[in-house]
């Protein structure tokens, strides 16, 4: 089968500690999805450059260009942000430089041109004007970002298969954290607002007949790096994940990626390799036994990012490094409802 030779053929490009059974968490038998009509998004998170010039750093431009490759040769319909866009402190007004230096001059490939960015603020984001990024989807056409949440649904050309994903703001719900502390976020500054989005949350989850569901947000459920499982989303969101039998939750915020993976089989992907790198397992320990499947850290400035394709039978996450090799893949399958 093409699909597998080639993916074979990639694991032995990868790092010398990675063996390809490592580098393949495939529950069921292999597929070839790559004639089938699909929807295709890559997620990066942590992206947001430097506030001093050039406004980017060399992973964030490096990653750039690998998700630029991907598009031209892969296709990708639209890309998912996963928060801190603007490194340190978010931006000021919706004239801001940093949207053109850090955003519109960086992802400027002619393949990325004209794809849509589905946006969620990260913590430092929430140290500027939030407001001001949400102003900005009436500047740029790609920016999609309407409200702190809200959500979006997706068809699989060709087919009745949906795909419906819900954008969170975890800074509202838990409050914001300090990088250089703690790291943890303590408390809601609105706790109204929180309990609103919450109630929000709670109802879409309800109602949700889709074949896929995904949420996305900046603060990670489960994470082995530097901050560790979210404390507050451990207690108010992992339960509705498990009880609605969502598909997948996609965050950043520890700056590497990770797959992670639950006895119910929900996927916690986590994408926060965009600009900057950061080694930690020092919480390796407080995630569930058995739930990390894979872990990189990036230390070399490359970048990563996370491609997802969506098929009728099945979705298929796959890990690049920003030199475009192949890191990790593993497949998920449609809910049950």
């Amino acid at each position: 089968m093409e699909w597998l030779r080639l993916t074979m053929a990639k694991c032995v490009t990868v790092l010398a500690f990675l063996s390809c059974s490592a580098l393949m968490v495939l529950s069921g038998p292999l597929v070839d999805l790559e004639s089938e009509p699909s929807l295709r998004f890559s997620v990066i998170g942590d992206w947001g450059g430097l506030p001093l010039p050039p406004y980017f750093t060399e992973q964030e431009n490096r990653t750039a260009l690998e998700m630029a490759n991907t598009a031209a040769n892969w296709g990708t319909d639209f890309i998912v942000s996963v928060g801190d866009n603007f490194y340190y402190t978010g931006v000021h007004n919706v004239h801001d430089q940093r949207f053109k230096s850090t955003f519109e001059n960086v992802f400027s490939a002619k393949s990325l041109r004209n794809v849509p960015w589905y946006v969620i603020a990260g913590n430092h984001d929430h140290k500027g004007n939030v407001t001001a990024q949400i102003a900005y989807s009436k500047v740029s056409p790609r920016w999609k970002y309407p409200a702190l949440y809200f959500d979006t649904s997706f068809k699989i050309p060709s087919t009745n298969v949906s795909v419906r994903m819900l954008f969170l703001d975890t800074v509202t719900f838990c409050g914001n954290s300090d990088d250089f502390a703690e790291g943890q976020p303590l408390e809601a500054a609105d706790p109204i607002q929180a309990e609103t989005q919450l109630q929000w949350l709670t109802d879409k989850l309800a109602t949700a007949k889709d074949d896929y569901l995904l949420l996305v947000g900046h603060y990670p459920v489960w994470s082995v790096s530097s901050h560790g499982p979210t404390h507050c989303l451990v207690r108010l969101l992992n339960p509705l994940l498990q009880k609605y039998r969502v598909t997948a939750y996609l965050s950043g915020h520890d700056h590497n990626i990770q797959y992670l993976q639950d006895d119910l089989g929900i996927g916690y992907v986590l994408s926060g390799a965009g600009n900057f790198a950061d080694e930690s397992q020092k919480h390796k320990h407080s995630v569930p036994k058995g739930y990390l499947k894979f872990f990189y850290g990036d230390v070399d400035r490359k970048g990563a990012f996370a491609y997802v394709k969506v098929t009728a039978k099945a979705m298929d996450i796959t890990y690049i490094k920003g030199t475009g090799k192949s890191l990790f893949q593993t497949r998920l399958y449609p809910r049950k409802n």
